[in-house]
């Protein structure tokens, strides 16, 4: 059974401080502030800045330090979803069981709250490494920190997938490329918020790179998790419209591979997450029942 006390205790930490690290905005431009607002506290499993958290505390961290760098992963994740539905990309009028983002204010503020949002994120991180320049140990933990977010999330990350992602509608591609796609368009943030927090708290190069192979793995296997649900989902459940890649004719493990590859890739991959985390013995108890419960969600 997944451990819904464990899961909603950091979920509610994010919860708290999801708008803390927002700097104060002018009253000129508040409908900006509104637009960021909007989408940052439109609901989300939080599932990134829940892995920065979770893997902070595993390494003997304290996750509210880490709580900085859990927020910036938030705001570029929900940056990404408000460009990812203007008409532009994926033309979604739907996020989360609401209007998207550009629905309510607009594509040009929409565009804009999100590109203030990836702005916020440096902002909250460099805020927080301004308070440790008289101890460089704790100020180096927190460069490398954010160097992995923004590696994450960037054009060898996040970005770089997308673009491929784009470019692939409509064509013929290989399993490989499917995977590059997948591996940046979608793990690598998920990597990065869980190096993130293993370098706030310090952790050595062994728990390091498990914790980069669980990334990876996790990272794969929410992807494909979401490929099916776009084929078998419910759009309630979801809170968005399902059909979406094959409409966009968009590269997805099951148009590649078919569903029962598909769900044996999943399972494979679920497996190696689980196993990558030997080196933490029972404290990644949590996080493997994470990882299970994401595999099997409905949404």
């Amino acid at each position: 059974m997944f451990d819904t006390i464990g899961y909603e205790t950091y979920r509610n930490e994010i919860e708290n401080h999801i708008l803390d690290f927002l700097p104060d905005i002018d009253q000129k431009s508040i409908t900006l502030y509104d637009s960021m607002r909007y989408s940052l506290t439109a609901g989300g499993k939080r599932i990134r800045p829940i892995l920065t958290l979770t893997a902070c505390d595993i390494a003997g961290g304290d996750m509210r330090h880490a709580l900085p760098y859990a927020c910036a992963v938030e705001y570029i994740h929900t940056y990404s979803l408000i460009h990812d539905d203007l008409p532009a990309i994926d033309n979604d009028d739907m996020r989360r069981g609401k209007a998207s983002n550009h629905v309510i204010f607009g594509d040009a503020t929409a565009i804009l709250a999100g590109d203030s949002l990836l702005t916020c994120a440096m902002e909250a991180m460099l805020k927080d490494m301004m308070l440790y320049f008289d101890k460089p140990q704790e100020l180096a933990r927190r460069i490398r920190a954010a160097n992995a977010i923004v590696k994450g999330s960037g054009v060898r990350g996040m970005i770089g997938g997308q673009i491929a992602d784009i470019e692939a509608e409509s064509k013929s591609i290989s399993p490989e490329l499917l995977d590059y796609i997948h591996l940046n368009k979608t793990a690598a943030l998920i990597e990065s918020a869980i190096l993130a927090g293993a370098y706030i708290a310090g952790a050595d190069r062994e728990q390091l790179d498990a914790l980069s192979t669980f990334g990876e793995c996790l990272g794969l296997a929410f992807q494909i998790t979401d490929d099916m649900l776009d084929v078998r989902g419910d759009d309630a459940e979801m809170g968005k419209k399902s059909g979406q890649d094959s409409k966009l004719q968009k590269a997805a493990y099951p148009s590649v591979h078919g569903m029962e590859r598909s769900e044996a890739r999943l399972a494979e991959l679920t497996g190696a997450a689980a196993s990558a985390l030997a080196p933490f013995g029972e404290k990644s108890g949590f996080l493997i029942r994470l990882t299970e419960a994401l595999a099997s969600r409905k949404m």
